[in-house]
């Protein structure tokens, strides 16, 4: 991208939000998403729980709950997460845990 993207009103447009006039649509300013930065980040499944969550274990040694159900893996793979959604499945050199690389 060069420039900010205009997507538009959201919801039902700006009449249903009050301000949202005044403060024109949202739009991503260079090359990353305002809301994540459009990245996802490896991280190594420790525990499967109900409802297609698990708990994985990040590179910064801290633990989360995410979602796999786009994902065929399981405990010990390493996935590759995006807004808390695992979305691919990736060889495990590619986590590491905090200063390990």
């Amino acid at each position: 991208m060069t420039g900010p993207v205009d997507i538009g009103p959201l919801g039902a447009g700006p009449a249903a939000r009050p301000g949202a006039a005044e403060a024109g649509p949202a739009h991503c300013d260079g090359d990353v998403c305002i809301t994540c930065s459009d990245e996802a980040v490896p991280v190594r499944i420790t525990e499967l729980r109900r409802d297609e969550l698990a708990l994985v274990a990040t590179e910064a040694g801290t633990f989360e709950e995410v979602s796999i159900a786009l994902v065929d893996a399981g405990v010990g793979d390493v996935v590759l997460v995006h807004a808390k959604e695992a979305i691919a499945r990736v060889d495990a050199s590619a986590f590491g845990p905090a200063g390990a690389r």
